[in-house]
């Protein structure tokens, strides 16, 4: 399964987030409040390493298996 994630970028806006997981912005911020995603936030801005969310797709793919 391919993830349409920016190679260029370090960290991802939630809308980014979104569109790499084909989820909605509700969800997307329900993982961050439930620590399922980490995110860090710099001044109002929320955003998710890109790191973290490979982590994420990864946990999930082994929760599958």
């Amino acid at each position: 399964m391919s993830t349409a994630l920016p190679t260029t970028h370090r960290t991802l806006t939630v809308p980014e987030v979104m569109e790499a997981l084909s989820l909605s912005r509700f969800k997307v911020y329900d993982l961050i409040r439930s620590r399922q995603l980490k995110s860090i936030k710099i001044g109002r801005c929320r955003r998710v390493p890109a790191d973290a969310l490979r982590a994420f797709i990864d946990d999930q793919l082994e929760e599958a298996a």
